[in-house]
């Protein structure tokens, strides 16, 4: 970001001078230059390319690539907008640095098996596209067994309890029936006494 500061007043001048002693003329040109980092850099391609600025945006990528050679989204955006300008070949060799980077990353094999594929190279593309589907079935698998780690790093005194079943205790002696007689010596408490053959005698 450049800012220019031209013909100002006496005042304002002052101003300038005490953050610029190097000044010795009243009415100059100040180009105040910012040092951008390289996540500055990198977010000012991807806004040349999020319009449509592809040459503008491959210029800011390979800078940052300069100063930074690992650095793997910068490297992946640079293929992806060679591909958009058309320089399908430029896009191919990108595309490969990007995957020398991580060889197992899935939107690096997607990348790829699109630009071979618009190239005309669709065995390769296919060979892409199944590297691009294992890296998913790899993150998937990654991403499962990731809630089983965090629960084992959980203290167990801060873990909430859960609703586990308890127990079912059977009783070990049943409350008296009262509505059941017990027999004695053959009679019951209503029906009189029992008659042999187990029929019981009418009350006299």
């Amino acid at each position: 970001m450049v800012i220019r500061l031209d013909y100002f007043s006496g005042r304002q001048m002052n101003v300038i001078f005490s953050q610029y002693p190097t000044c010795v003329a009243r009415r100059i040109c100040v180009s105040v230059v910012k040092v951008m980092t390289l996540q500055e850099q990198y977010d000012d391609a991807m806004f040349d390319f999020s319009r449509g600025g592809f040459e503008p945006a491959i210029a800011k990528l390979q800078a940052v690539l300069v100063q930074d050679p690992a650095n793997f989204d910068a490297q992946l955006a640079l293929g992806m907008a060679f591909y958009r300008s058309g320089d399908l070949p430029a896009a191919i060799a990108e595309g490969h640095k990007a995957e020398k980077l991580r060889p197992k990353e899935q939107l690096v094999h997607t990348n790829l098996s699109l630009f071979y594929m618009k190239s005309g190279d669709k065995v390769t593309a296919e060979h892409h596209g199944l590297q691009a589907r294992i890296a998913g079935w790899r993150e998937d698998a990654a991403k499962a067994k990731e809630p089983g780690e965090k629960a084992a790093a959980i203290d167990p005194e801060l873990e909430i309890a859960g609703n586990k079943p308890q127990p079912v205790k059977l009783p070990t002696k049943f409350p008296d029936q009262p509505w059941k007689k017990k027999k004695v010596d053959g009679q019951t408490g209503e029906s009189g006494t029992m008659e042999s053959g187990g029929v019981p005698l009418a009350k006299q």
